[in-house]
């Protein structure tokens, strides 16, 4: 499942072009909700947790955010030891529309099917909401891509969807069933 998404200017905050970046390995790239949410810190816990393994399956993360301001990036993400990894500032969500994913009603957001993911994740894990930066009707995603192509792809249909990060990375070349 190749895909092309106008990748024309999208860079990090380090000025790397996406695009470039996926000719040198593939990439993971994680789209994800306001800085508030209980589930964009437990997928920022997950990824640091599992970066070894991501990186050993060959795939170098990067993060797609909404904070405007670089120094409060930097802060945000350094909390989950993923300071140095490269990322994209995009507080009006044109990358975001660019690769399909949608604003969540507030059902998907915030509805019943949300609770009790969302008291696990707060009261058992400790991923402790905080003050929202962002979209909070943004809804997360993951790509994986290759050489300027997604070769696969997580659309979130909630707030609380992700996919196993490890797994969606391995295998990148034969990523046929998105």
């Amino acid at each position: 499942m190749a895909n092309n998404i106008d990748l024309t200017g999208v860079q990090t905050h380090q000025g790397q072009p996406l695009e470039e970046l996926s000719h040198a390995s593939p990439l993971l790239v994680v789209f994800l909700r306001h800085t508030g949410c209980a589930f964009c810190r437990e997928t920022l816990a997950d990824l640091e947790e599992r970066r070894a393994q991501i990186e050993a399956a060959g795939a170098k993360i990067v993060l797609v955010h909404m904070i405007e301001d670089d120094n409060e990036a930097e802060m945000f993400f350094a909390r989950y030891r993923l300071h140095d990894v490269p990322r994209i500032s995009d507080p009006d969500q044109q990358v975001y529309q660019r690769f399909g994913l949608a604003r969540g009603s507030l059902n998907q957001v915030m509805g019943l099917g949300v609770w009790w993911p969302g008291f696990k994740s707060i009261f058992l894990r400790g991923h402790v909401p905080g003050r929202p930066v962002g979209d909070i009707f943004q809804l997360p995603g993951a790509f994986l891509l290759e050489d300027g192509q997604v070769v696969r792809e997580f659309k979130s249909r909630n707030s609380v969807e992700h996919p196993d990060y490890v797994e969606f990375a391995q295998n990148s070349s034969d990523a046929a069933g998105c």
